[in-house]
């Protein structure tokens, strides 16, 4: 009743060796992407707030231009970051630029950072 299968022998440990070999790469690039994600939708976050507060209280383009050069240390923006601001339709736009790169074992990713934000409506002061 025994059936030999020499030919299988090994099978499930070369599936499993593989599976976790992918999870490991998967789990490691996360580790690397997710923290410099998580940063750029802080900076997002940081950005909405200022084109709001300067909408809101009548502060011109370069209000928000030097808030964000002033705390540019503590949101990790890089020094080579292209910064504007201006007034559109009645709202506030700021746009900020730069590219990070984020090193893979034998790859490099440049996350580019490119966020436009607008001022809302209700806020705009006239």
């Amino acid at each position: 009743m025994k059936t030999h299968r020499k030919q299988e022998r090994g099978g499930a440990q070369l599936k499993f060796l593989l599976v976790m070999a992918f999870l490991g790469a998967t789990a490691y690039a996360g580790y690397l992407y997710v923290p410099v994600a998580y940063q750029a939708y802080g900076q997002k976050d940081f950005m909405q707030h200022c084109v709001d507060v300067a909408s809101a209280q009548g502060y011109p383009e370069s209000w928000v231009v030097g808030q964000v050069q002033k705390n540019a240390a503590e949101f990790n923006f890089p020094a080579d970051a292209v910064v504007s601001s201006q007034r559109r339709d009645n709202r506030l736009e700021l746009t900020i630029q730069y590219s990070k790169p984020i090193e893979f074992p034998g790859y490099t990713y440049n996350y580019e950072f490119d966020q436009t934000v607008k001022s809302s409506a209700f806020l705009t002061f006239k």
